[in-house]
């Protein structure tokens, strides 16, 4: 009597506990997200600090996490996805843990950018193992499954960090991870198997360059939004051009570059990765911006604005995996473009509320943002991941984490930018505002929604020129 269905289902098993594993600890990331998004307003009032500083605790965690995300990913391919996977996870609870004791703004800026560091080595990763361990056949439905995780992860930080803070202060939310992570941890390394890609060397010089270029990048987008900064931004907008230069000069002569630019030349891939970066940045325009809104018009406290942002991640865990199956048999152009498509109708609608909005319309707003993003996510990542040759699933994982997390800090940066550039910066370091001040703070807040609006229509744009998976897989050195 043949044993292979029971060995195939012994595989099965044995895949989809690796996924749980990883999804256990693919939650940190979103809940210290979501977290520090929510609680933010109360970090800025308890520190005193202006809202362009204030941005940093969020800014420097992606800005770190972005630029080192090339680098975890190539050192997975050279060392063991699973290797790199566990150590991010350890050092992400060690600095979860020193952002709770931060004495000043300027020291918690400090450890998140420490957690950061954690946060690239486990986000770097985990698409590769996926990719690696489940068939083509069911890589959109495990890459759906996954993006629960995310969204769990979105929905659980704000409510437990609103509820933390008014309980306890700001400083009790930022703790929520360290049992997780622990859990998460000792299950990966019972379960998930050992994986890598293709050995070689590290490239230290792309890593630096690319880093320097991320951080001078941001940097100028953030400073250019104060008054009277003088030529501050623009150093950094010197050292960008500079760095990117380096970046690609280094990239296109290394004999083991960290991003073979070869990658880049098939057009699912490098098309798919913009419109991550185009929906995220979009996704965080809101996430950002609508706890302000929250909180300064209509004058919500943590604990309520927790529980509103939780409709967002909740819409999109019950979608993505559905999406996920159906990118499996469908495709996944069409579906990536109506997901963005319809993020693009919630920020529009977004920017048209008042600043009498009911609780009921924000929800609707934010859901109907989530429903657009689960739409779009399990396909878009599906496209990515199934462009590339097996070998480099790492460097691809990490290229699409570092898209997603360089949306996520240009969403930020340009909210604030255009926030700026609108409302008086004495307005906006106020947290009460009279009517006539609210008027001009609602003022700022549409205008960023609308960019956010053209954002991801672009995105979608891009997901219906792409090709399909399979079409045109990318191998470097071929």
């Amino acid at each position: 009597m043949s044993r292979e269905p029971e060995r195939a289902t012994s595989l099965t098993v044995r895949r989809y506990e690796a996924l749980g594993a990883i999804m256990l600890g693919g939650i940190m990331g979103p809940i210290a997200a979501s977290v520090v998004n929510v609680i933010l307003p109360t970090v800025t009032d308890y520190f005193k600090a202006p809202l362009a500083t204030a941005q940093w605790v969020s800014l420097v965690y992606l800005i770190t996490t972005s630029g080192l995300l090339l680098f975890c990913g190539r050192l997975g391919d050279i060392l063991g996805y699973k290797r790199v996977y566990l150590a991010g996870l350890l050092f992400f609870v060690v600095a979860s843990g020193l952002c709770s004791l931060a004495p000043s703004i300027y020291w918690l800026i400090a450890f998140r950018a420490v957690q950061g560091i954690g946060a690239a080595m486990m986000m770097a990763v985990p698409y590769a193992i996926i990719t690696a361990i489940f068939p083509p056949e069911e890589r959109g439905r495990a890459l759906g499954i996954n993006a629960i995780s995310i969204s769990a992860g979105l929905a659980i930080g704000p409510v437990l960090g609103g509820l933390l803070t008014s309980l306890w202060g700001w400083k009790a939310a930022l703790l929520i991870n360290i049992p997780i992570g622990l859990a998460g941890f000792l299950w990966a390394a019972k379960v998930v198997p050992e994986l890598r890609g293709q050995s070689g060397k590290m490239d230290f010089g792309g890593a630096v360059s690319a880093f320097v270029f991320l951080f001078s990048s941001l940097y100028f987008l953030n400073q250019v939004q104060k008054v009277g900064a003088g030529l501050a931004p623009y150093v950094g907008l010197v050292a960008a051009v500079i760095s990117g230069a380096c970046f690609l000069y280094v990239e296109a002569r290394s004999p083991q570059p960290m991003v073979n630019l070869v990658l880049f030349r098939n057009r699912t891939f490098s098309l798919a990765t913009l419109s991550a970066l185009l929906n995220f940045a979009s996704q965080y325009i809101l996430v950002f911006l609508v706890p302000f809104y929250l909180q300064r018009i209509l004058h919500y406290s943590p604990n309520k604005i927790g529980m509103l942002m939780t409709s967002f991640p909740l819409a999109t865990m019950v979608v993505a995996p559905i999406s996920g199956v159906l990118s499996d048999r469908l495709g996944t152009r069409t579906l990536a473009a109506a997901g963005a498509a319809v993020c693009g109708v919630a920020l529009v609608t977004m920017a048209l509320l008042r600043d009498n909005a009911t609780a009921i319309a924000i929800v609707w707003c934010l859901a109907l943002f989530g429903l657009g993003t689960g739409i779009f996510q399990s396909p878009n990542n599906s496209a990515v991941m199934g462009s590339v040759a097996r070998p480099y699933l790492g460097i691809a994982s990490g290229v699409l984490a570092t898209a997603r997390n360089i949306g996520m800090a240009l969403g930020i940066a340009s909210a604030g930018m255009i926030l700026y550039a609108l409302v008086p910066p004495a307005i906006i370091a106020q947290s009460s505002l009279d009517a006539a001040q609210a008027a001009r703070f609602l003022t700022g807040l549409r205008y960023a929604y609308l960019f956010g609006a053209v954002l991801t229509v672009l995105a979608a744009v891009l997901s219906l020129v792409q090709g399909e998976v399979g079409e045109d897989r990318a191998k470097p050195g071929s």
